[in-house]
């Protein structure tokens, strides 16, 4: 799977409930999400947000957490996505680019990536969904520590 950047700020930084069981699989490794350099640094740069208040060791901790808890997924370059719907927000863009290249499902809050899921699947991408929507059996079973 992708966690574009909401679901991680849920699981990580917020640890919202609705998620727990599935920080606790990607944290023991029961589930495997993928992650490149832009979709860290996209991370990176929304924690550094003021909005969020959180002071260099916080945001260093909640980037150890997420290098803990995703595989980099080894892809360095970008193959051609032209073919790809584009999304409204060009900085969600890299979200679908990595699950295309992966054939990862895409997790994610957004809008934007929500409203092109039927485009995606019928190109043959993975899902795109809600956390909740495409693993409800990693949710409720599990609970934070």
């Amino acid at each position: 799977m992708v966690l574009d950047t909401n679901v991680v700020l849920d699981l990580l930084q917020f640890r919202d409930p609705r998620v727990a069981g599935l920080a606790n699989a990607l944290l023991d490794g029961r589930v495997r999400a993928l992650t490149d350099s832009r979709c860290a640094a996209e991370l990176e740069r929304v924690l550094s947000y003021a909005a969020f208040s959180l002071d260099q060791a916080a945001r260093a901790e909640v980037m150890r957490q997420y290098r803990a808890s995703v595989a980099d997924s080894g892809l360095t370059e970008a193959e051609d996505a032209r073919h790809l719907p584009s999304c409204s927000d060009p900085d969600d863009q890299k979200f679908l680019e990595l699950a295309w290249r992966t054939g990862a499902d895409l997790l994610t809050r957004d809008k934007a990536l929500l409203g092109l899921r039927r485009g995606f699947a019928k190109l043959g991408g993975g899902r795109i969904g809600k956390p909740e929507e495409l693993y409800p059996h990693l949710l409720s079973a599990i609970r934070l520590a």
